[in-house]
C-alpha cells in the first residue's frame, strides 16, 4: 500500500524544516600553512637596566587545522638554533645556548592551541593551548587582537602575544641581569590551502 501524497508531502516538509534548523554544513577538514614571506615570530626581554632587547626565531613551521565540526587548532613549531637577539651578536649566542633554549638539545619550541572557534581570529580573545620549552609542557594561552581586516590571516595579520616566566621552564641563567618574565609577539598570516 502506497503512501497518501499528503504524508509524503508532510515528510519532506519536516525534513526541510529540520535541514534548515540545522544551518550550513560545516567546512571539509583541511590545514592551512603560515605563509612565511609575511610572519613575524619574535619575543620580547628586558635588563635589569630596562634595555628591551627584541628576539625572533627565522626559522619555523606554522599550520592552522580546520577540524571536522569546524573548529580550528593552532600547531607552531619554532626552531630554537634560528633564534637572533636582534642586535646582539653575544645574546643571540646565550639565547641558542644551554642556560636559555639550550638549542643542542631541545632544537623546538612548541605551542598546540585547544580547537577554537574560528570566529576567534576576528573577536580577539584567549587562544588557549600548551607551550613547550625546554621539554617542560605547560598550559599557556595568547591573547589576540581583534582584527582589522573581515579575513584575518589572508587580507591582515593574526597578533596574538603572551608572557611567560623564564624560571618555569628550567631558563633562569643570568638572573641578575635579565628579567624573568619573556613576552612571545606573534604576527601571521595564512598560505592558501594545502590539502586535505
Amino acid at each position: 500500500m502506497g503512501k497518501s501524497p499528503v504524508l509524503t508531502a508532510g515528510l519532506l516538509a519536516l525534513l526541510g524544516i529540520f535541514d534548515a534548523c540545522a544551518g550550513p554544513l560545516p567546512e571539509a577538514p583541511h590545514k592551512m600553512e603560515f605563509d612565511n614571506n609575511h610572519t613575524q615570530l619574535g619575543f620580547e626581554l628586558s635588563t635589569r637596566w630596562g634595555q628591551q632587547l627584541l628576539g625572533r626565531f627565522n626559522r619555523y613551521e606554522g599550520t592552522v587545522q580546520v577540524l571536522p565540526d569546524g573548529r580550528q587548532q593552532v600547531s607552531l613549531r619554532m626552531y630554537t638554533d634560528s633564534v637572533e637577539i636582534i642586535g646582539y651578536p653575544r645574546y643571540s649566542e646565550w639565547a641558542r645556548g644551554g642556560k636559555f633554549f639550550e638549542a643542542d638539545r631541545y632544537p623546538v619550541v612548541v605551542f598546540v592551541s585547544e580547537p577554537h572557534s574560528p570566529e576567534l581570529a576576528r573577536t580577539g580573545g584567549e587562544l588557549k593551548g600548551t607551550l613547550t620549552i625546554r621539554g617542560i609542557a605547560r598550559p599557556r594561552s595568547l591573547e589576540l587582537l581583534p582584527a582589522e581586516c573581515d579575513r584575518p590571516g589572508l587580507d591582515c595579520d593574526v597578533v596574538a602575544s603572551g608572557a611567560v616566566r623564564r624560571s618555569d621552564y628550567d631558563m633562569d641563567d643570568w638572573k641578575l641581569a635579565i628579567n624573568d618574565r619573556v613576552v612571545f609577539i606573534l604576527r601571521t598570516r595564512l598560505q592558501a590551502e594545502t590539502g586535505k
